[in-house]
């Protein structure tokens, strides 16, 4: 199949591009090589791989790519948390404009199929089960709170502590920052292109992805990138709030194939897919399991924390699995394993 993969260039991009082409498919990238999002911005393509070089906020650049391509895999995008308030216009337009200017392209073109990279910040605290409540969504974070140390999200009805449960795909959408409400737009952008055009989408919802390529010492690298920098230093890795945030992990190589095989298998309506391990962990957890493979100084955990973080977010993928037959291949250990053994 001819595919165009935007954000072909990045971190996930590169492990999807790995996977297309070893799967037998024709693959164009269209990335902008902007300097903010990537680190090598000097990334070439491999031999039978034609690159345009080029910004999805442009309409000639996206009629470009397009041309003669059946399938978009949708992964550029400004990545990270978005706290700053100052954050928004770049988030809205990298994101929400880019992906409409890619649809609009789409809907010119005649192209039907579309696999998106979301993720699971959609979803802000998810949902929480309160003793005497049961599920319900928890409210905001209290700044006054987090600073007393009291990190879990409490029940909005009897403000008790909430037990932590997994996100289904039809939790309520609740995003809490800047990039959050941008991968929300993006999904409802391609659904307003799906219902007008008749083409397909699915919508992977990514959780914390880690593993070869993964950027560091950068404000948008994720929490593992971050202990494992701090752990070369020679640097105790710093955990924040109380190191019991709950994530769940998984591998860079499974979620490629997943990117993948939502691109081959989903070929009409509208579906949202969880991408996750199956299996939560803490921050903590995480932060000493990478400081044990390195050999490094044991976590700190510094009772610091960010208002844009979520306390627990963890997912169920059973529908991946069930309706994709897509399995998580790489295990929590062996990836830790293999994150420390990179150079």
């Amino acid at each position: 199949m001819r595919v165009l993969l935007t954000g072909g260039a990045g971190f996930i991009g590169q492990h999807v591009l790995r996977v297309l082409l070893s799967r037998d498919h024709e693959v164009r990238v269209l990335d902008s090589l902007r300097k903010d999002v990537h680190s090598d911005a000097q990334w070439t393509a491999p031999a039978d791989v034609e690159l345009c070089v080029g910004d999805v906020r442009d309409a000639s650049a996206i009629d470009r790519a397009l041309s003669g391509v059946e399938a978009v895999l949708h992964l550029a995008a400004k990545v990270g948390l978005g706290v700053a308030v100052g954050d928004m216009p770049d988030y809205a337009s990298s994101n929400d404009a880019g992906t409409a200017e890619l649809l609009a392209g789409m809907a010119r073109g005649g192209v039907q199929r579309l696999t998106l990279a979301s993720s699971m910040v959609v979803y802000g605290e998810g949902i929480g089960y309160c003793a005497q409540h049961g599920a319900v969504t928890p409210g905001p974070r209290i700044e006054t709170a987090l600073a007393a140390g009291e990190f879990e999200s409490p029940c909005p009805a009897c403000r008790r502590p909430l037990a932590a449960t997994l996100v289904g795909e039809n939790t309520p959408l609740d995003p809490r920052n800047a990039y959050a409400t941008s991968k929300v737009a993006q999904e409802f952008y391609a659904s307003n292109w799906s219902r007008v055009t008749g083409g397909s989408v699915a919508a992977l919802r990514y959780h914390n992805v880690y593993g070869p390529g993964m950027p560091r010492d950068t404000p948008y690298a994720g929490v593992a990138a971050i202990c494992t920098s701090a752990v070369r230093l020679g640097e105790a890795p710093k955990v924040f709030e109380d190191g019991g945030q709950r994530r769940d992990f998984v591998h860079v190589r499974d979620v490629a194939l997943a990117t993948v095989l939502a691109c081959e298998k989903h070929t009409s309506g509208i579906r949202t897919f969880n991408v996750g391990s199956g299996t939560p962990r803490t921050v903590g957890e995480m932060a000493g399991a990478l400081a044990n493979a390195l050999n490094g100084p044991s976590p700190v955990v510094t009772g610091t924390y960010r208002l844009g973080d979520v306390r627990h977010i963890t997912a169920d993928s059973s529908r991946l699995r069930e309706e994709l037959a897509w399995t998580p291949g790489v295990s929590f250990e062996d990836g830790m394993t293999e994150l420390a053994s990179l150079s």
